[in-house]
């Protein structure tokens, strides 16, 4: 089957924006496939007009988050059935691989010295406290990195009249961020704490520039590389991290 140019394209929708791959093939209708990462692949033929695929995709999306939300559950059983929260494990924050150093002590307590996470708890085999305190220590990491990296993007958009928006974390399977212009909120990935903090900085940035384009048109991507010139190369180093 002849194979012709595959772009990324983003279509609108009620819980925000969903990217998908569009790939020209000599098929006979248009194809949706939801990968096992959550991201989205549809083929059409090349004489579909993109109006008509875009609006597939949309039509699709209750069928698509619900793949992706099984998948996601699928993720999160596999992940949780491999950490155990002992000496040894790797963690993975701003692009550095950390080792975590579980130790038994008076005081509960997680802190890094850039090279091991330390992990300190009064029983050491209690893996409920454990876990609850890695995830509380990792979450108030996710919230003071983003918030600051936010405060920092957030000047260079004040001459636009726009207000500082409501930041939002959470597990995303198939998204690095979101953005809801009209209600002024700003999703970002939770794992977005295991990549290079100009990493981020794209992420954010780029969430940012849809309160002034809501799409991905010329404009959008003239403001992007205005802003950050360096963006596509941000962009290719988190892509081959996930």
């Amino acid at each position: 089957m002849k194979e012709f140019d595959s772009e990324i394209r983003s279509v609108v929708c009620e819980r925000g924006v969903l990217e998908y791959c569009l790939t020209r093939k000599d098929v006979k209708n248009i194809n949706l496939r939801i990968k096992s990462d959550g991201q989205i692949s549809v083929s059409a033929k090349p004489e579909v007009s993109v109006k008509y695929i875009d609006d597939f995709v949309y039509r699709k999306q209750e069928y698509i988050y619900r793949n992706q939300h099984k998948y996601r559950l699928n993720l999160k059983e596999q992940s949780s059935s491999i950490k155990r929260y002992v000496s040894g494990e790797s963690v993975e924050i701003l692009g550095k691989c950390l080792r975590l150093k579980v130790r038994e002590g008076e005081k509960d307590g997680v802190w890094t010295d850039g090279v091991f996470v330390f992990l300190c708890v009064k029983e050491k085999e209690d893996f409920g406290k454990r876990e609850k305190l890695f995830s509380d220590w990792m979450r108030k990491m996710q919230e003071e990195t983003f918030g600051e990296i936010c405060g920092e993007v957030y000047k260079r958009f004040k001459k636009y009249d726009i207000l500082y928006p409501k930041l939002k974390i959470k597990d995303m399977m198939s998204q690095w961020g979101s953005c809801q212009p009209r209600r002024g909120i700003i999703t970002l990935n939770s794992r977005l704490i295991e990549a290079p903090r100009h990493c981020i900085e794209y992420v954010i940035l780029h969430e940012f520039v849809h309160f002034i384009c809501p799409n991905h048109s010329k404009k959008f991507y003239g403001y992007m590389t205005m802003m950050m010139p360096d963006w596509e190369d941000r962009k290719s180093e988190l892509e081959e991290c996930w």
